[in-house]
């Protein structure tokens, strides 16, 4: 792993965090100034930054811009004993991971920092996978079928048929399927069929000689042409007009075509991959589509699944979204939290991937911080019914941690006491099938709380409620966690080993469930 660099003109601060942090296996740097950092960006890079925000010799703020222009993803923590709104506000409009006021408190600042070490780790894996992102659609069982098919039909040349709802990405795997054909140098060319008026859909395929219609000034090479010696896309082929599709089963038929107002019959080497979200034996059955057109589209026929489909790659779609749509803005990428991936991963999105990407590019624009929680999403989003497994079918998604399955609620930021026990006025409230026996959280006897469980689970499913994974499982963890911290009199460690979790894991539930142990 890369050094953590400390920057602090303060040698006791650089001191302790040097010590705190080699404690922990984590390989420190230090610096007294800006410009020794900025040298030293040269040559190497941290896996963290923690900078003080006023030093001799320059400002942490101009340190985290000039940082944030070379390297995007390197989280920066800025330090400062001036806890003035304009400097907070300046570190998070300048790209900060957090914001650490001094005097800090040790163990906090060192699980600060152990959590912008995971997050660059998760995003230096991400950016490794990201680089392939456009092709690589996503590593669900359903999209696994989809690759073999792509590499079976690699060398080549036959008609293929894609089908799949709106919005699930059908013309990146026709893309796909030409980057990876023997036609790969060749020109790919898109159209949609349904978005052309039939009046310009002829010409824009066929092309059309000067003076051909009013307006037609000169000659125009239609996408066939376009297309000669690569590949030519025809999306949404269900709704092409019944007389074009005549000229179109000629075209496939035998290569030869005439512009619109053309005498001489021309000729074009293509490859045609067509997509629909219609059922087009339907269509045929109903007269508007041609059978012997249908069966010479349908050669190879690939399905491409629906979003709700693979909820587990909702999350690594949901992370490359928003840094694409960051890199278009121009603008500093934002993380989502692991519980509003969870939430994201629920929901039913019936736009499918292009609707997700939208979600992300509004995210991008709108969410007030530069960490998206549960209550940034869109709101449409918040007041759809949110779908996925029920409590009974198994875990959460794959790609979606459990731990992710719990709400974050909006508590004050926790104090911590002379026991270096974290004190909070917000509380969870407790389960109700926990009972209270002498202040000590105790579960009924034998499996009785299972069925209390259950009955509060069915109770809350048949009221409409839409978020009764979250609530009970977020119950659920704050009473056991509660319960050991009682039972070792608020030692987090103990109570995390009696738990069999990490003490890591323990801090971190306690703030994110705002429990008063």
């Amino acid at each position: 792993m890369k050094p953590i660099w400390i920057v602090d003109d303060d040698q006791s601060i650089r001191f302790v965090l040097e010590k705190a942090l080699t404690r922990e296996d984590f390989p420190v740097r230090s610096f007294t100034n800006p410009r020794d950092v900025l040298a030293a960006l040269d040559d190497e890079e941290p896996q963290v930054l923690v900078s003080d925000i006023r030093m001799p010799g320059g400002s942490g703020i101009d340190l985290l811009s000039k940082v944030k222009a070379k390297y995007p993803g390197l989280p920066v923590i800025i330090m400062t004993a001036y806890s003035d709104l304009d400097s907070a506000v300046s570190a998070f409009q300048g790209g900060a991971f957090e914001y650490l006021p001094k005097p800090f408190d040790l163990p906090k600042a060192v699980e600060l920092i152990r959590r912008a070490v995971e997050e660059s780790v998760r995003e230096d894996v991400l950016d490794e996978r990201l680089t392939q992102m456009p092709e690589m659609l996503g590593q669900a069982p359903a999209m696994q079928d989809v690759f073999r098919a792509i590499g079976r039909l690699s060398q080549s040349n036959v008609t293929v048929l894609i089908t799949g709802e709106s919005g699930a990405g059908k013309e990146l795997v026709a893309r796909a399927l030409h980057k990876h054909s023997p036609r790969a140098n060749g020109p790919f060319v898109a159209i949609n069929t349904a978005a052309i008026p039939k009046d310009l859909l002829e010409s824009e395929l066929f092309g059309h000689e000067r003076g051909a219609f009013t307006g037609a000034q000169t000659m125009r090479r239609g996408r066939f042409e376009q297309a000669d010696g690569g590949t030519l896309f025809l999306d949404e082929i269900g709704d092409m007009p019944f007389d074009l599709q005549t000229r179109l089963l000629r075209v496939l038929s035998d290569g030869q075509f005439y512009r619109v107002g053309g005498h001489h019959p021309l000729k074009s080497n293509v490859r045609v991959i067509a997509a629909t979200h219609q059922n087009l034996e339907d269509r045929v059955r109903q007269g508007v589509f041609r059978e012997d057109l249908f069966h010479r589209l349908n050669v190879i026929r690939l399905r491409l699944p629906a979003l709700r489909e693979r909820r587990e790659d909702i999350p690594t779609l949901a992370k490359y979204f928003l840094q694409k749509s960051a890199k278009d803005l121009g603008v500093e990428a934002k993380r989502i939290s692991d519980t509003a991936l969870a939430k994201l991963s629920h929901f039913d999105f019936p736009g499918n991937v292009r609707q997700l990407e939208n979600i992300c590019h509004w995210l991008t624009v709108m969410a007030p911080a530069q960490v998206i929680e549960i209550k940034d999403l869109p709101p449409e989003l918040l007041e759809s019914r949110l779908t996925g497994a029920p409590l009974s079918d198994g875990p959460a998604p794959a790609a979606v941690p459990v731990a992710a399955l719990t709400s974050t609620p909006a508590t004050p930021e926790p104090v911590d006491d002379e026991a270096g026990i974290s004190q909070s006025t917000a509380e969870v409230p407790p389960l109700p099938f926990v009972h209270k026996i002498d202040g000590m959280a105790t579960a009924a006897s034998g499996q009785g709380w299972i069925k209390d469980l259950e009955r509060e689970a069915r109770a809350r499913l048949e009221s409409g409620q839409t978020d009764v994974w979250d609530v009970l499982t977020r119950q659920f963890e704050a009473s056991l966690i509660h319960t050991a911290l009682e039972l070792t009199r608020g030692r987090r460690i103990e109570a995390a080993q009696k738990l069999g979790i990490g003490r890591n894991t323990i801090t971190r539930k306690i703030q994110e469930l705002g429990i008063d142990d």
